[in-house]
This record gives structure tokens, C-alpha cells and sequence, in this order.
């Protein structure tokens, strides 16, 4: 057990919540008195040794999960809001914030909606945005955000849907080639699948019960849109469970999260869990040898990582992030203490942009965030061809890391000094506290500037302390 006390309030509430019982009941399991499990569950005790014992002998609960949750990616979500020029008194201390994250993420969320109803509409301000003049405008937040905000808090990780991915792509326990099982179930419901020379991924006829699948398409990408349609056809009824439960605020927001999660069985189905967690330890996470067992791209591969976070068999703990020449960030998931801006690029010095100037080659960084925390990063461009002279190639650049305590379980690591000197970066400019970046873009909203007409460092301008 590591020294420092250990608050998980909300976690025990949680856990009692599903099991049904009252704080009583919940209390004598325990081995506590009532008022000593009221004091934990509203943070003001630590959880002790004795009850986490406890809790591992009388209902087999995974203790990784005090220390895991929601709770920094609300703090980090927090930070960056409270940056926003609207809120021009001084910023609530972190201790605040991490106390409002750990004892009511509700309220914390509530706020977070709040001011992306406020950006939203000040966005359609600065942008004399139509929409303003009519009726049906509302303060949402856009379809695509708030699905977006539905696998972040979901830590990526959708128990349920993957179990049924991996009991589908290993009947019996023995994997299965994917292309062979998705070809024969979507024969047996009937649907007459065709490789197509369109430059359109995939188009399924519903009347005619026809499929077409690109013959442009590699061969991964052939393999995840048949797994796609399988999905749909197979495992209708659990998504839109799924989707039941999320809650969503408008239809187009339950259509765009179907999508993503036909999308998170497809995957899955591809890269079983067990089977592809034993074979990324096996080769130490090599990104091409797992590609090529599995028949994935690179791509597939690392995000697959980033969701190896199942209760009681959790692989290493990994960000991924996907972005675009512009440096826009198009995919990003953190199971690590990273966290990626809500809005706006990722911080300029992390090598994920310097992939470009590289290609087919993977690049390593060790960095440092502002809050003392290290990782060991991986980075490399993807390329997306159309298939034909004429076709638009589309280029991204994929970032993989994980905090250098793991590093050593990672080939890209050797030979690396990891006690070396470490980069430093950070989450975004608007909320970076490095007070002397040559590559800051604008300045930081926490913090007052001086300006001297008669001097200049790197900036036009100083960071006050």
C-alpha cells in the first residue's frame, strides 16, 4: 500500500449503490461503524487497509478502481474552463477543484455544461452565426461533443460491448480469422456481400440486403467494415441498450454514438481482449509485430491499447491521440494522469507534430508536464490512400505513451535513457503555467502579464508570478 491516504468517497457510494445495500449493511460487510463509513464515503476519512481488504474478501472488488476514474479528466476539464476570460476573479485553488471533482462530479459536469453552453453561444456571437435568429436553437452541446464527452468519461472502455466483441471473434475460446467470421455470419443473415472499386468504403442496401466494401480499402480496413456491419446486425439490441442508458440529448447525438460504438465492437472484434493483451506483453507492445498478428494497421493497434482497462485485468495504462496537419486533434483518448485540451490544438513541443517531418518512422520522446508528471511518448504519421492516382490522400500523425514507470514494458524504450533529460510540454497554451516557452502561442488566461515597451525576451511580454 502506498503512503499516501487514499479518498475514493464517491467509489464506495457507487459500489453500495449496486449492490443494493443500506449504509448499515454496507458498514457491518465492512467491519466499520456506520459513522466511520459515513466519514469515508463523503471523503472525510481515508479509506483504510482494513477495508480495503474487505472489500476484496466479501465482494471481490478490484481495487484499482479507488485510484481510477474520473476524477482528473473533471479537474483537467475544470482548469481549462475556468481559463475562459469570462471568470476574471481568482481561480479556485486545485485543492478546490480536486475536492469538488472527488466529492461531486455531478455538479462538477453540470458546470462543464454550463460553459460549453456559454462558448457555444458566444462562438455564434463572435461569428454573427444565422442560427441565432431562430427558434429552434437551443444551448446544447453540438451532437459531436457530446458523444465525444460519452467515451471520455466512459474511460474509453465499454465492458459489455467488448465482452460480446470477444466472445463473438472466439467462439470456444480459439480466435478466429475475422474476414472468414464476419463473411459467413453476414451469409447466414442472408446479405450478399461484394468488393466494390469504389472509393466508398462501405454501402449496405438494406432492401436488397447487399453489402459492398471497397476492394481499394487495405486489408484492415476491409476487415473493420465487415466487423462494423456485423455489429449492427448482431448486436443491435446491446448498443441500443447502451444507448439507453447514456441518455443522449438529441437523436443525432444516439446516431453519431451508435456509430462509435459499432465502431468500438469492430475493433474489439479484431483485437480480442485477453488474446491481444497477452500478445502485446509478449512482444513488449511492438506496434508493426501486433499489426501483423492481428491483421490491424498501426493505427488500430495503438488506440486499441488505450482501452485495455478492464476491471481486474487492466493492461499499462495509455494515452492516445490522433491529429491532423493542422495539429487539430481528431482522436484522443487518456487512461494515464495526461489530459488533452477541450479545445484548441496539443501543446506545440510534443513530438506527436513532428511526425510529419518523418514519415514511416516512429519517433520517442520522455516529457514532462507542468505537474511534475513524466511519460515516455511514442509518435508516428499514418497515411490513409484513396486508391487511386486521383484520390485524396488523407495524413494524421498518432501519438501512444504511457508514465515512465511503464516504459521498461515497451521495446521502443530500449536503449533510451530514462533517466535522462526529460522535454517539457503541456496540455494547451491558454492553461500552461511554464512561464518561459519559446513555443507559447498565446498567453496563459490564470495568469497577469507585464508588458515593457523597452524589453524583450522570448515573448512580447512577461508572465507575472
Amino acid at each position: 500500500m502506498s503512503t499516501q491516504k487514499l479518498y475514493a468517497g464517491v467509489k464506495l457510494r457507487e459500489l453500495r449503490g449496486r449492490l443494493g445495500l443500506t449504509q448499515k449493511a454496507f458498514a457491518d460487510k465492512l467491519g466499520v461503524s456506520l459513522p466511520y463509513l459515513n466519514q469515508m464515503e463523503n471523503n472525510h476519512r481515508p479509506v483504510s487497509a482494513s477495508v480495503v481488504l474487505a472489500l476484496v474478501q466479501e465482494f471481490g472488488f478490484d481495487v484499482t478502481e479507488l485510484t481510477t476514474g474520473d476524477a482528473e479528466r473533471i479537474v483537467s476539464d475544470m482548469r481549462e474552463a475556468l481559463a475562459d476570460p469570462v471568470f476574471q476573479s481568482a481561480t479556485p485553488p486545485l485543492a478546490d477543484l480536486r475536492l469538488a471533482a472527488s466529492n461531486a462530479p455531478a455538479l462538477a459536469r453540470a458546470f462543464l455544461d454550463l460553459h460549453r453552453a456559454y462558448r457555444q453561444t458566444h462562438e455564434r456571437l463572435a461569428s454573427l452565426d444565422e442560427a441565432l435568429g431562430r427558434e429552434d436553437v437551443s444551448l446544447r452541446p453540438s451532437p459531436w461533443e457530446e458523444v465525444r464527452d460519452f467515451f471520455h468519461y466512459c474511460d474509453n472502455y465499454l465492458d459489455a460491448i467488448d465482452r460480446a466483441a470477444e466472445h463473438y471473434a472466439m467462439p470456444a475460446g480459439i480466435r478466429k480469422d475475422p474476414l472468414f467470421i464476419a463473411s459467413e455470419t453476414l451469409a447466414s443473415a442472408g446479405i450478399d456481400l461484394q468488393f466494390s472499386d469504389s472509393g466508398t468504403l462501405r454501402t449496405y442496401d438494406p432492401l436488397q440486403k447487399r453489402l459492398a466494401i471497397s476492394g481499394r480499402a487495405s486489408g484492415p480496413t476491409q476487415r473493420f467494415q465487415l466487423l462494423y456491419q456485423v455489429a449492427l446486425i448482431t448486436q443491435n439490441d446491446l448498443l441500443d441498450a447502451t444507448l439507453d442508458l447514456a441518455r443522449f440529448a438529441t437523436p443525432e447525438a444516439r446516431d453519431i454514438a451508435k456509430i462509435g460504438l459499432a465502431n468500438y465492437f469492430a475493433g474489439a472484434a479484431l483485437l480480442p481482449y485477453r488474446t491481444f493483451q497477452q500478445a502485446a506483453l509478449d512482444t513488449r507492445h511492438d506496434l508493426e509485430r501486433l499489426s501483423d498478428l492481428f491483421g490491424a494497421s498501426v493505427e488500430q493497434v495503438a488506440h486499441r491499447l488505450s482501452t485495455l482497462q478492464r476491471p481486474g485485468a487492466k493492461g499499462i495504462p495509455f494515452f492516445f491521440v490522433r491529429v491532423d496537419q493542422a495539429g487539430t486533434i481528431t482522436k484522443r483518448h487518456s487512461a494515464t494522469r495526461l489530459q488533452f485540451a477541450r479545445f484548441g490544438g496539443a501543446c506545440p513541443l510534443w513530438n506527436v507534430h513532428r511526425a510529419f517531418e518523418t514519415p514511416g518512422r516512429f519517433l520517442r520522446q520522455l516529457a514532462e508536464t507542468p505537474d511534475g508528471v513524466r511519460y515516455f511518448c511514442l509518435a508516428r504519421d499514418v497515411s490513409k490512400p484513396g486508391g487511386s492516382f486521383n484520390a485524396p490522400v488523407r495524413r494524421y500523425a498518432i501519438g501512444l505513451g504511457c508514465e515512465v514507470q511503464h516504459a521498461d514494458a515497451l521495446v521502443y524504450a530500449d536503449g533510451l535513457d530514462l533517466r535522462g533529460k526529460f522535454e517539457p510540454i503541456g496540455i494547451s497554451c491558454r492553461i500552461c503555467e511554464r512561464r518561459d516557452c519559446h513555443q507559447r502561442s498565446v498567453p496563459p488566461l490564470e495568469r497577469r502579464l507585464r508588458v515593457d515597451p523597452d524589453k524583450r525576451g522570448l515573448l512580447p511580454y512577461e508572465i507575472a508570478e
